[in-house]
């Protein structure tokens, strides 16, 4: 051990590493280890003395009605992002590789572009778009003689509209990993398979989506991942929360009770719940899903 530790190929390896474990350290690991400490604290961030209060902050937070429909909202959020932000570019990425021939570039290229545009902006943009009383949408309903409702103000429909501006900027980079995943599949056994006659939706579920599962667990967890990092901002910028908490979720109720209402320690205790939660998901996909997933050699 002495020999491995003297090895100076080992030292200058470790001097390699160390500036990204200090990054690490200061941005990552203080940061997290400070939020458990301030979860045991009655503290606003502006009293000179924080008080212990122990466990109390937790059992505020499981006592706390509005955190039902908070965890009802997030779970909302996710499901419809998985389904747009995951399901819908599996399906395009196979159409473009597999059925349509002309124009990948600039389908691709369409899709992408939204990805690199901030996000206040495109929520800026819908909140024109989708104005109920003089946007598009609101003039092209009057067109058809149809009547839209007021969304931001419409509990449930609020939700998917959150999605859809936050799926605006995410789908573009998860159809392109997408894309490079079901791109990969061998294309002689695709032709194989049409030379038999078996039916597209049977080589997409049979062929296309097993061969390119990795990608499709990576693409899986990313959606949760800035699904729920992205969807603070349209929320904020649109919402803020209503109405009456119809379009808050669990990120952005700890915004609310950290750095409005100064509820520090609480908005501690609920940051390290989600951080529970969200780890309790990814320990049952490696647990479950990864034992499905197909590798190439």
């Amino acid at each position: 051990m002495k020999k491995k530790f003297g090895n100076k190929d080992v030292w200058i390896a470790y001097g390699l590493i160390l500036p990204a474990l200090l990054v690490f350290a200061i941005f990552m690991f203080y940061p997290f280890f400070y939020t458990v400490y301030l979860s045991f604290f009655d503290w606003n961030m502006i009293k000179p003395v924080k008080e212990f209060i122990g466990l109390a902050n937790y059992k505020a937070l499981f006592a706390d009605p509005l955190m039902p429909l908070v965890i009802k909202n997030t779970v909302e959020y996710i499901l419809i992002l998985l389904v747009l932000n995951c399901v819908a570019p599996y399906v395009l990425a196979f159409v473009l590789s597999f059925v349509i021939k002309r124009g990948r570039g600039f389908y691709k290229g369409a899709f992408f572009l939204p990805s690199v545009i901030s996000l206040v902006v495109g929520s800026i943009l819908y909140l024109w778009v989708l104005n109920p009383v003089s946007g598009p949408a609101a003039i092209l309903a009057e067109f058809l003689g149809i009547n839209i409702p007021i969304w931001s103000k419409t509990q449930g429909l609020v939700i998917v509209v959150l999605s859809i501006i936050t799926t605006w900027k995410i789908f573009g980079y998860n159809f392109i990993v997408i894309f490079g995943g079901v791109s990969g599949v061998p294309q002689e056994i695709i032709e194989a398979a049409k030379i038999d006659n078996v039916p597209l939706y049977k080589i997409f579920f049979d062929i296309v989506l097993p061969m390119s599962s990795a990608t499709g667990v990576y693409i899986f967890i990313m959606t949760i991942v800035q699904g729920l990092q992205y969807v603070f901002t349209p929320v904020k910028v649109v919402t803020q929360g209503g109405p009456d908490n119809a379009s808050s979720n669990i990120i952005y109720n700890i915004y609310q009770e950290g750095f409005v209402f100064y509820h520090t320690g609480y908005a501690s205790a609920m940051s390290i719940v989600a951080m529970v939660l969200f780890i309790v998901l990814l320990v049952i996909e490696f647990r479950y899903v990864e034992k499905g997933i197909y590798y190439e050699n």
